[in-house]
């Protein structure tokens, strides 16, 4: 696991495909830093990407408040079957089945829906293309369901119609920026693939 930075209130990782970013993650940070590792937030375990960990609990206050208030911003990176509009705001109500694992697009709010939006803006197109993403809001695979319900599903996305022999979702938190120390703090990595 790759450390972007480190000091002794934060740590900046670029999380591996495969590891649990609640419970891997911060158990093998923890075998390298001591003191408890606070997750502040969330990539599904086949996305990669740069994530922040707290290493207190006052930092782990101010950065999940930041970013309840939306002054984290997340930038992804998604390569897609097809070819989307040049850029673009989606916007949804999601439904997570939780026994099944699986989110879907409804159309109208009801116990359990949440709103959806992200922007979009696209780097290459083909028979597949990458985009540029930011998120605005944080929902279960959020990235993954949006552009799979409008016929874009992720490169290696199985579990909402992609047939790409890519294992994983070509998916990768590119990009996090938020408020530390009285100042806004970017950090970022690029996938190979993009």
């Amino acid at each position: 696991m790759e450390i972007l930075h480190s000091d002794e209130n934060i740590i900046v990782i670029i999380k591996p495909v495969g590891l649990d970013s609640e419970h891997d993650v911060p158990k093998a940070i923890a075998e390298d830093y001591e003191g408890e590792i606070f997750t502040l937030h969330r990539l599904d375990r086949n996305v990669g990407g740069v994530m922040v960990y707290a290493r207190d609990k006052k930092t782990a206050a101010i950065i999940s408040k930041a970013i309840q208030e939306g002054r984290m911003v997340k930038e992804y990176l998604a390569k897609v079957h097809g070819t989307p509009d040049k850029s673009g705001v989606l916007e949804d109500l999601l439904f997570k089945d939780s026994r099944k694992n699986k989110v879907f697009v409804v159309k109208r709010q009801r116990a359990g829906v949440k709103k959806a939006k992200l922007e979009y803006k696209r780097l290459s197109e083909g028979e597949e293309s990458l985009l540029h993403i930011r998120l605005y809001t944080g929902r279960s695979h959020q990235i993954r369901v949006q552009f799979a319900s409008r016929g874009y599903p992720l490169v290696g996305d199985h579990k909402y119609g992609s047939r790409s022999s890519v294992k994983e979702p070509m998916l990768y938190s590119h990009r996090i920026t938020f408020p530390y120390k009285g100042k806004d703090v970017s950090f970022e990595a690029t996938p190979n693939w993009a």
